[in-house]
């Protein structure tokens, strides 16, 4: 089925032990694009400027990215840079130049608007609550946020997880939405308020699936070099949506088993500077490594 992402496109400049990378493409929409792609067609809304390279993302293309939503204004592409220490979860924000991505007002054009699986990735409550209106009888709608809106937007911010089936937050986040310090209490706490599902995002400690009645922890796929952890969020959430988007029935089985997409994909992504290594693979890469996964953790 058809997958909707709604969020930014940047071009980074990042720096890590193992080297820098200069002006790469990224955001939220790339990276979920290029990860969910793997499994089903999506259509991207977006914005850049009238200085993006799309030849950079031309392999999207071809793998039935549509970008028909994808608005070009005039000034630049929004742009950030980080740089990451010896313990890749640290890292400095070195500039954030919103750009055109400021004044950023998502259009879902007419063939969209009957997409089945909404991603409203990380951008303003109030946007995510605009995509949703626009959507015709969605079949899962999953919610991506940040510490920014959820003390800076809180009111919006939950009027949109009303709405929504689906949250994925890491650690901090979810510890700061529910205002609790127990992430166990802190989920439980967040499933009231309407989603049925809420993952949490552990970084190198792997992911968490909770929901009333099921509680499923997945440890990380072990990479020996992470070069880059850009866009690892992003890219596992756009496994974890593209394995859901090809299952014939939502089970418990199938949300599982997304996790566990979601984290393969994320390995693959941390491989290497900005999409490089999600450029390369195949969906076939993606199942040996999934074999691989399964049996490490098969007892």
């Amino acid at each position: 089925m058809s997958i909707l992402v709604v969020g930014s496109i940047a071009l980074d400049s990042v720096e890590t032990p193992h080297g820098k990378a200069e002006d790469s493409p990224g955001g939220s929409a790339l990276y979920f694009s290029a990860a969910a792609s793997l499994f089903a067609p999506v259509n991207v809304v977006g914005v850049v400027g009238e200085d993006f390279d799309f030849s950079q993302v031309d392999f999207l293309k071809r793998r039935k990215v549509d970008f028909t939503g994808l608005k070009i204004e005039k000034g630049e592409t929004f742009r950030w840079g980080g740089r990451y220490h010896q313990n890749m979860n640290k890292r400095d924000t070195l500039y954030t130049y919103l750009n055109v991505f400021e004044t950023f007002q998502p259009q879902i054009p007419n063939i969209y608007r009957n997409s089945k699986f909404i991603f409203l990735a990380n951008i303003d409550p109030e946007l995510q609550l605009h995509v949703l209106e626009s959507i015709e009888s969605p079949t899962l709608t999953i919610l991506d946020t940040m510490n920014f809106w959820i003390s800076g937007k809180r009111a919006e911010l939950d009027k949109v997880i009303k709405q929504v089936n689906v949250i994925i937050l890491n650690d901090d986040e979810i510890r700061e939405l529910a205002g609790e310090n127990n992430i166990n209490y802190a989920a439980q706490k967040m499933l009231i308020k309407g989603p049925q599902v809420l993952v949490i995002k552990k970084g190198e400690h792997g992911a968490v699936l909770v929901t009333k009645n099921d509680y499923f922890a997945s440890t990380a796929y072990p990479v020996q070099t992470v070069i880059d952890p850009t866009g690892a969020g992003d890219s596992f959430a756009g496994g974890f949506v593209g394995h859901l988007a090809c299952c014939s029935q939502l089970t418990k089985e199938n949300f599982r088993k997304a996790v566990i997409y979601g984290s393969v994909i994320a390995s693959f992504n941390v491989e290497s500077f900005s999409f490089l290594k999600l450029k390369e693979i195949s969906r076939e890469d993606v199942e040996k490594r999934l074999e691989i996964f399964r049996n490490m953790t098969c007892f």
